[in-house]
């Protein structure tokens, strides 16, 4: 039986609670709150050899970055450093106005619901910051790779469908494209950026149809567009992020 299904495999397992009070509250509670709504400094995991990409990967709703780190380190990617900021706290108004890492406000469950566009722009502009800082330090855009995972992956998505530099690739996790009513347009610069699209089949919180309308967005936007589906729920798996793996390290240079 594939493990995707299974949520005691801890060692690759994230469950954000994106979308559910419940759930979202769970998770809070258990990292204790912040009233700072600035970035705390990303976790970052260092190349086991000669850095010549950099990922950066979003969490999702209520999560920090140190998970996803911890799942990047045990992948042991050769030239790619990862680095995985924690979304500033913020109150969300589905869950009531409570108080939680989210990079921008949730304000409806409806596929055509009301977005918070000043919110997404904001989070994919410090997005873009932290693609400059690695531009800065040597690494060029076209070998940065954006990534994320459910509210972080959209995201990901919508910046690099945006992005008026060409990046690596993309990697969206159980995710959606937020501000989809913006799309399809042709694409200026990152019509053929490589994009590995994954969800879960049995994606309680972020349905699959969700992710499969997307990657049918997506697919017209991109030439180079992959998804693949697994027997989950809202997490990810061993077999989910051998996939991941593969994709990041074909984009990677020795």
């Amino acid at each position: 039986m594939s493990l995707c299904g299974e949520l005691t495999a801890k060692k690759y397992i994230i469950f954000t609670g994106t979308l559910v009070l419940a759930i979202v509250i769970y998770l809070f509670s258990c990292m204790g709150g912040s009233s700072s709504k600035n970035m705390s400094k990303p976790y970052v995991v260092a190349a086991q050899a000669r850095h010549t990409a950099t990922l950066i990967f979003l969490h999702g709703l209520g999560d920090t970055g140190e998970g996803w780190s911890q799942i990047f380190r045990q992948l042991k990617l050769k030239n790619i450093k990862c680095i995985c900021p924690t979304a500033p706290v913020i109150p969300v108004t589905l869950n009531g106005g409570m108080q939680m890492p989210s990079w921008y406000d949730i304000l409806s469950l409806e596929p055509q619901g009301p977005e918070d566009d000043a919110g997404i722009n904001a989070a994919a502009n410090s997005l873009r910051k932290l693609i400059v800082t690695e531009e800065e330090n040597g690494i060029s855009s076209d070998n940065v790779i954006v990534g994320g995972f459910s509210q972080g992956g959209a995201i990901a998505l919508y910046t690099a469908l945006t992005h008026e530099k060409p990046l690596a690739g993309v990697v969206g996790l159980s995710t959606w494209l937020p501000l989809n009513k913006e799309f399809p347009q042709g694409l200026k610069v990152n019509r053929d950026i490589p994009v590995f699209q994954a969800h879960g089949e049995h994606d309680p919180l972020v349905p699959i149809k969700w992710g499969n309308l997307t990657g049918a967005l997506v697919k017209q936007m991109t030439t180079k567009h992959t998804f693949k589906a697994y027997p989950m729920m809202h997490t990810s798996c061993p077999e989910e992020m051998e996939e991941v793996r593969n994709f990041l390290n074909s984009l990677a240079k020795d």
